[in-house]
């Protein structure tokens, strides 16, 4: 069987899914709202947290909320008052840059990373995040669909964050619509297939998975 490598895992997933558009927002800072509000709960609570902003949402009308009325706005994306606050810094490092997405882009990656890492309530997932969908830079997203993953198939990526995420740009083009895409189908075969639970059956991956194939035989070759 041939060494299993991300571009060929990539090219898997993308038979089967193709270009899947993600992030589902207008603005950067749609995303960065949505990137701090999905901690710890699924995209549809998230949706209805952005629909109770109306056609107003902004980085004004987020710093100019009070707080209450922040927390009321976010309330179905759960633990509203802690994510009111994680907003509401995010949004304050986002001033520093005049609310200009181009500023953004045009500044150094690891230094934006590292900013943001040290932000309260921004994590290495949120940041990564942050900086490849609402900026477009070239960062990979690492999240739980793609620790499983790789334990399940396996590949040698490591044992902690950091250490995936290398391994990941170490094998594949520096590419940001390459990151965009393979971390969004990470998420949605692990969704359909490769959950805690796994269902390998018309996983577009059950071919070249080792867990998948000693479920089959239970020797694994």
């Amino acid at each position: 069987m041939k060494r299993l490598e991300p571009q060929i895992i990539y090219d898997l997933l993308y038979a089967r899914y193709g270009d899947l558009n993600w992030w589902p927002a207008r603005t950067a800072y749609e995303v960065i709202i949505g990137a701090v509000l999905t901690q710890n709960t699924a995209w549809v609570n998230v949706e209805k947290a952005i629909a109770n902003f109306g056609g107003g949402l902004s980085p004004h009308m987020i710093a100019n909320m009070d707080i209450q009325d922040l927390e009321d706005a976010i309330r179905p994306a759960g633990f509203f008052r802690q994510k009111a606050r994680y907003v509401r810094n995010v949004m304050e490092w986002f001033a520093g840059y005049g609310y200009d997405a181009d500023v953004v882009r045009r500044g150094d990656a690891g230094k934006l990373r590292t900013e943001l890492l040290n932000v309260k309530g921004v994590g290495r997932e949120t940041a990564d995040a942050v900086l490849l969908y609402a900026f477009g830079l070239p960062t990979f997203v690492v999240d739980a669909y793609t620790v499983r993953m790789c334990e399940r198939l396996p590949l040698p990526a490591g044992e902690n964050y950091e250490a995936v995420k290398a391994f990941f740009e170490a094998q594949l083009p520096v590419d940001t619509q390459l990151y965009k895409n393979y971390h969004a189908m990470i998420v949605v075969n692990g969704k359909h297939f490769c959950k805690k639970k796994p269902a390998c059956t018309g996983c577009p991956l059950a071919d070249v998975c080792m867990h998948h194939r000693v479920g089959l035989d239970g020797t694994g070759k």
